[in-house]
């Protein structure tokens, strides 16, 4: 039972950081309709930033520049490039996106290397033990941190001029055009939003257990996009609820490796895949996803 509840706290911990990244997903594509797949290099940006500068200016300094740099970089990307194929059709963005995915990524990639990077995070290796269970003060940090930053941004998506106007260009954005909503300004709020979530979540999986930053941490991105699909792209609460689905998969597949050997082995990072496989064929349009109306 122990090992049980260790696996669902550290997976609800993991889980919530994986919402931060699927949330980017999501704000994005609600104002542009793009699945946004240079999502990887904003993350690996807002980590390079604060792991480079951690040690001149302290950690909260290095995390604030690094949370506005991946945010500089996303709106950087929205105006001076995604801003001139407005009208494309959103496959070709897409693809778009991927080539500055690989543009972005191989830069940082060369400027990392082989080394692995720490951030200087103030939590250490210190964990909190209560009877058996014992978790990383870096779990509950990253918990706390994702609640409040999620809940902080839907508050602002319900109730500021910004958040109206997103959901407007997300419903209607022919009709919020007419009605004075600058489509343009929304979209690089949308990239702006999604880069310094992205920034945060870098943080939250490159601390303890983990060594830290290194090249392979944007392929995080890749696992929490699962979260975004299954939760529905067009939805901020799927976020939530795919994120925390996919960490607790995540979790559970790879703390019973043992048990589901006769799966095969790494079934902890195929299990998030297979569960938003699942979700499709029950939900195409993800568990909270609005369904498109179609003419029969």
């Amino acid at each position: 039972m122990t090992t049980f509840t260790e696996l669902l706290l550290g997976g609800l911990s993991i889980g919530s950081v994986y919402a931060l990244i699927a949330l980017g997903f999501v704000v994005i594509f609600k104002a542009t309709e793009v699945v946004n797949f240079a999502h990887a290099s904003l993350l690996l940006a807002g980590g390079y930033v604060t792991a480079v500068l951690h040690d001149d200016i302290g950690f909260w300094g290095a995390l604030a520049v690094g949370i506005a740099g991946a945010a500089l970089v996303g709106a950087a990307v929205e105006f001076l490039v995604m801003r001139r194929y407005r009208g494309s059709d959103h496959s070709v963005l897409a693809i778009v996106t991927i080539g500055v995915d690989i543009l972005l990524t191989t830069e940082l990639t060369r400027r990392i290397g082989t080394d692995v990077l720490a951030l200087g995070d103030p939590w250490g290796d210190r964990v909190v033990t209560i009877g058996d269970i014992t978790i990383a003060q870096t779990r509950i940090a990253a918990f706390v941190s994702a609640a409040l930053l999620i809940t902080a941004f839907l508050l602002a998506f319900r109730y500021t001029s910004w958040g109206v106007s997103m959901r407007a260009a997300a419903e209607k954005p022919e009709t919020a055009a007419l009605m004075g909503v600058r489509l343009g300004r929304v979209s690089l709020a949308a990239w702006a939003v999604a880069g310094a979530l992205a920034a945060v979540a870098a943080l939250f999986l490159t601390v303890f257990p983990t060594p830290g930053l290194e090249r392979a941490t944007s392929l995080a991105a890749l696992k929490a996009f699962p979260a975004a699909i299954l939760g529905g792209l067009d939805s901020t609460t799927g976020a939530l609820a795919g994120g925390l689905i996919v960490g607790v998969t995540e979790a559970f597949a790879t703390g019973y490796q043992g048990e589901l050997s006769f799966l095969g082995r790494g079934i902890g990072d195929l299990a998030p895949y297979l569960v938003m496989v699942l979700v499709l064929l029950l939900r195409p349009a993800g568990l909270f996803g609005t369904k498109e109306p179609a003419r029969v």
